[in-house]
């Protein structure tokens, strides 16, 4: 069951993971330009562009948290630190989720179709990310 969960946590963190490394490159997939892109995914007004920087940064991170998740698979893989370090990022990323419905955000990130898909799509996918980071910190413990 654990594997099957860090699986899933892994494949969603890889896709996000894939995105950003192609629009690192200059790509702009799935969206059809620079700009549609910016405000789909950045969400800020005047945002008219994915900075590559840190589109590369973001599939870093997204690549190493997909990694983490599937080394929390393995109840003795990493030690207590693992664990700890897999509760955080689950605490973080449901706190992303829940931010995303929240007044205060959606005045910071006004701009569609980002503050849509931030309610449609990237809010779920936090909080699903977080509870699979939470589902397997719990199961390394149990």
């Amino acid at each position: 069951m654990n594997m099957m969960v860090a699986s899933l946590v892994f494949v969603c963190l890889l896709t996000i993971a894939l995105a950003t490394m192609l629009w690192s490159l200059g790509r702009t997939w799935p969206i059809r330009n620079k700009l549609l892109l910016a405000q789909a995914v950045i969400g800020r007004p005047g945002a008219t562009r994915v900075k590559k920087r840190w589109a590369f940064l973001t599939m870093l991170v997204a690549l190493g948290l997909g990694i983490l998740a599937l080394s929390l698979a393995d109840k003795v893989a990493g030690g207590p630190g693992l664990t700890f370090a897999g509760l955080v990022l689950g605490a973080l990323l449901i706190a992303r989720g829940v931010a995303g419905y929240a007044a205060p955000w959606r005045r910071l990130f006004p701009e569609e179709p980002f503050a849509t898909l931030d309610r449609k799509t990237y809010s779920p996918l936090a909080l699903g990310l977080g509870i699979g980071f939470l589902l397997l910190v719990l199961m390394r413990l149990l």
